[in-house]
């Protein structure tokens, strides 16, 4: 049973979107993308919270409903864990349609900025390919 650090989720203060909401969208691309797998143990909301200096219950709010849709479990003794998928998604086409929303946020904001699509591509390729 793998075990993640705190630091496993971001958030963007800016963003339009809650906070709840942007850790849920990120734990669904880390499953669907297979960072995240069955078994795997979550970092603790305390920890979460801390590592993002967020309230404890933002981080709460957001395991809750990702434990209801049956995405996470919590085991007593070990805390909350990627739960067994019946049959996980992984095709492309749910893969892009999971990314199309934080493509369409920076598409917005690139055109507000009034930026040429061939400067954005150019940066989105440096950024993509950097190593972590």
């Amino acid at each position: 049973m793998p075990s993640h650090p705190p630091n496993l989720f971001t958030i963007s203060t800016g963003s339009p979107e809650p906070i709840y909401r942007q850790l849920i969208d990120q734990a669904r691309r880390f499953v669907a993308g297979g960072q995240l797998k069955p078994g795997d143990v979550l970092p603790s909301v305390r920890d979460i919270a801390e590592e993002l200096a967020v309230n404890p219950m933002t981080v709460s709010k957001a395991y809750n409903m990702l434990e209801t849709e049956g995405l996470f479990e919590r085991r007593r003794g070990i805390g909350m864990l990627v739960a067994a998928q019946k049959k996980p998604d992984r095709s492309m086409a749910k893969r892009i349609e999971m990314l199309r929303p934080t493509l369409e946020r920076a598409a917005l904001e690139a055109q507000q900025l009034e930026l040429e699509p061939d400067v954005i591509l150019n940066l989105f390729k440096q950024i993509i390919t950097k190593k972590p």
